[in-house]
């Protein structure tokens, strides 16, 4: 399979050994959109909510929050993004442990680049590729970019919490999501009302199209398909 079906794709390594992640982010680093490094679990955390990454790699054994620490907490925000293991075979009990909060795949330390880089082939083409999503015929949403575009290619002007609240409705097409998952995701650490929430969300339409976000009783949100 080619390997420029990895072009589109975002990766995040969370590793504390630093020759490790060099080694890794020179073997295969320029094959991907882009290839951000981390180097413990807290800090992968953080990035995760900034860079919105396609794929997580990361290493077990890590300083301030391990990677099964770190992989329960992601999966609590967004459980479809694939993390693959990066093990010492020590860790083997660890392993199990791995499979329960839902890791993709592992790899023994030490391992081939290229055998890595063969996985990530196959799991990048059974992964959602459509990174720029057609919201109406004068809106589309950039999920690599991050950014929201008029017919004209030109940058819509959103908050960071209106590009995440369309990334989130975006993921979960055509499903609703609900009031509860955008509060908890939106508000992580600040209590939101439903009155809050509701002018939120008649601010992006004013900016947007007010026909754009449709509310389904008793369900959630979700992006319009009429519009689509």
């Amino acid at each position: 399979m080619p390997k420029n079906v990895l072009k589109e794709f975002k990766v995040l390594l969370v590793e504390d050994e630093v020759n490790i992640a060099k080694l890794l982010k020179d073997a295969i680093g320029d094959y991907f959109f882009s290839f951000t490094l981390a180097k413990n679990g807290q800090e992968g955390l953080e990035k995760m909510k900034i860079i919105k990454p396609d794929i997580i790699i990361t290493d077990i054994m890590m300083p301030k929050l391990d990677g099964l620490a770190m992989t329960k907490k992601i999966k609590q925000i967004d459980d479809s993004i694939p993390v693959i293991v990066l093990s010492a075979f020590s860790e083997k009990e660890k392993l199990l442990n791995a499979i329960d909060i839902g890791i993709t795949k592992y790899f023994i330390k030490p391992f081939d680049p290229d055998e890595v880089l063969d996985y990530l082939i196959s799991l990048a083409t059974k992964l959602d590729k459509k990174k720029v999503f057609k919201l109406s015929e004068d809106l589309y949403f950039d999920r690599n970019k991050n950014n929201l575009f008029d017919k004209n290619d030109k940058i819509i002007n959103l908050t960071k919490r209106e590009k995440d609240f369309l990334y989130l409705l975006i993921k979960s097409h055509p499903n609703s999501v609900s009031v509860e998952k955008i509060k908890k995701t939106l508000w992580e650490r600040e209590e939101a009302t439903d009155e809050r929430l509701r002018t939120f969300i008649k601010r992006i339409r004013a900016k947007t199209s007010k026909t754009l976000i449709k509310n389904i009783s008793g369900q959630g949100y979700l992006i319009s398909p009429d519009n689509i």
